[in-house]
């Protein structure tokens, strides 16, 4: 569910909108990605220096990202729960894309910097150190990874919350990730050396990729995209169902932050009053506002005559 509406003129009260909180699930899923990256990063700084491994050096600055981008997303989840105030009338909507975007840029740094340092290691030919712990510690990385990913998947759904939606497919990416550097650390282990600074270039690479489908992700609601299809449609429904309402004509939306503001022209009857006119027009505002995916409605009322 999304929290309460926190725009006005909707059928939220202002007491509603102020009672907008951070649920359990959220805090916990993000501290999760904060705490538990930031074990994951120590764990993989110690062994990837201690084993000379580029790639594991590589998929600790990965968790390394993950923990700025569980701390963007903790603080951009937080800021779009605070009701409208006189800076910020229509609310914080737009601080969980923009925190989004931010993760994006940090993610095509840090990638770029894992590749360019793979490239001098593939060059100057520098040697892994053999050994059993790298295998064992990125064996229970994955796991981890994984039970981080189901979690976060399962509050981003329930919340709708697009920013930790992003850090649950960065864990699940993680996993991916690790499944790499598994492959380059075994290979090197058997004789392969120059796949250990290989899989740090995929790695990077790989962040690069991530950085920017979470940027494509949430620019389209810091550019108020139009939604799919499909909503409009569900919302063109609702509108019709209304008694009074005799036809639509234009229907125009478009995303405001994480949720959808909607402009509908209904036709009624021209020889209704302007009292019953008008309150055709709200029935069909709060039928529409009820939607989880609709934070504001405008209708626009236009006489017809009545066949």
């Amino acid at each position: 569910m999304h929290p309460p509406s926190l725009f006005p003129g909707t059928r939220a009260s202002v007491e509603t909108m102020n009672k907008g909180t951070l649920g359990r699930a959220e805090k916990l899923a993000m501290n999760m990605g904060i705490v538990g990256n930031a074990v994951l990063l120590t764990c993989k700084l110690l062994v990837g220096f201690s084993f000379n491994s580029i790639a594991i050096i590589s998929d600790s600055f990965n968790s390394l990202t993950d923990i700025v981008a569980s701390t963007i997303v903790l603080i951009s989840v937080r800021s779009s729960y605070k009701a409208p105030d006189a800076d910020h009338p229509f609310g914080h909507k737009r601080a969980q894309p923009i925190a989004g975007l931010v993760v994006a840029i940090f993610s095509g740094i840090v990638g770029f910097e894992i590749i360019t340092q793979s490239v001098g290691r593939l060059i100057n030919g520098e040697q892994i150190r053999i050994g059993l712990l790298p295998i064992l510690l990125v064996i229970a990385v994955m796991p981890i990874k994984l039970g981080m990913h189901l979690f976060a998947r399962q509050v981003a759904r329930k919340t709708g919350s697009p920013a930790i939606m992003a850090s649950a497919t960065d864990h699940r990416n993680d996993v991916l990730v690790s499944a790499a550097v598994l492959t380059g650390v075994v290979a090197s282990n058997l004789g392969f050396p120059v796949f250990d600074p290989l899989v740090a270039m995929l790695v990077g690479l790989w962040i690069i990729r991530a950085g920017f489908l979470i940027g494509k992700d949430n620019i389209k609601y810091l550019m108020g995209e139009a939604p799919p299809p499909a909503l409009v449609e569900k919302v063109r429904e609702k509108a019709k169902a209304v008694e009074g309402v005799i036809s639509l004509n234009d229907v125009f939306a478009h995303y405001v932050g994480t949720t959808v503001e909607i402009e509908v022209h209904i036709d009624v009857d021209k020889r209704l009053s302007i009292e019953d006119a008008h309150g055709i027009g709200k029935k069909v505002q709060w039928a529409i506002e009820d939607m989880e995916e609709i934070s504001r409605a405008f209708i626009h009322i236009d006489p017809l005559e009545a066949t």
